[in-house]
């Protein structure tokens, strides 16, 4: 029986599976959540058409977006080394959140915003063709055959994200999960709007240039497991119609 408490889901507000809640945070991130947070944390609008590079200060050569950014190590590592890129992330977990933070705090990064919940609300509303690049780092794999559907990657978030992208961005997923890693090859296959950029099993094997490691990929290596880093490019389209 449903939770009268919830509401319904929408097209623009889907359902959402995962946790949200962790344990209490520790005193200093829950400072980091409470004074840092109302400063870089984006809302969802109600309206649509929003152009995300007003969530910035200063608009930034680029956009990027990371979805689910976990501890953040990826995020912020990424920020730091490209403070001309605006980078959105968004991660449910507040323990996450915090994390990012502390990050944040510690490296002086004024280039990140935050969605501390579920990032298609937002998505949803945005512009079309807003990101230059967007990550899908190490999900959770749902592996029971039933919450299969729970995946992230799959027709109706990939035409969310095949929207936002620009012609010729880089869209990046990362698991150590080979059912995902299936899963994802095989929908990005019959996607249109995507091509797969590998040219050889290196191209999956090892990770590009300039990666940052997250902390569920370094738990994933000591444990002697396989990485799989894949690289999508968005197809150039005639979304626009013609002029």
């Amino acid at each position: 029986m449903r939770n009268s408490n919830r509401p319904l889901p929408t097209p623009d507000r889907p359902n959402f599976y995962g946790r949200r809640g962790s344990r209490p945070l520790k005193d200093s991130r829950r400072t980091l959540v409470d004074e840092m947070l109302p400063k870089i944390g984006i809302t969802y609008p109600e309206q649509g058409g929003v152009d995300p590079n007003g969530y910035f200060v200063k608009k930034p050569e680029q956009l990027w977006l990371e979805i689910g950014f976990g501890g953040g190590e990826h995020l912020a590592g990424q920020a730091e080394a490209n403070p001309q890129a605006g980078i959105i992330g968004a991660e449910p977990f507040m323990d996450g959140v915090g994390s990012l933070l502390r990050h944040i705090d510690e490296r002086g990064l004024t280039n990140v915003r935050v969605i501390a919940d579920d990032s298609r609300p937002l998505l949803y509303k945005l512009v079309d063709a807003c990101f230059d690049r967007a990550f899908l780092l190490f999900p959770d794999p749902w592996p029971k055959k039933r919450h299969a559907e729970r995946r992230f990657i799959g027709p109706k978030n990939l035409a969310l994200l095949a929207r936002l992208l620009k012609d010729g961005a880089e869209f990046r997923v990362a698991s150590d999960d080979m059912q995902y890693i299936s899963w994802t090859l095989q929908h990005m296959h019959n996607h249109p709007d995507f091509e797969w950029l590998a040219e050889s099993p290196e191209d999956w094997r090892t990770p590009p240039a300039d990666w940052v490691k997250t902390r569920y990929e370094q738990k994933a290596l000591r444990q002697g497991k396989k990485c799989n880093y894949l690289r999508f490019r968005r197809r150039a389209s005639a979304r626009f119609g013609p002029s």
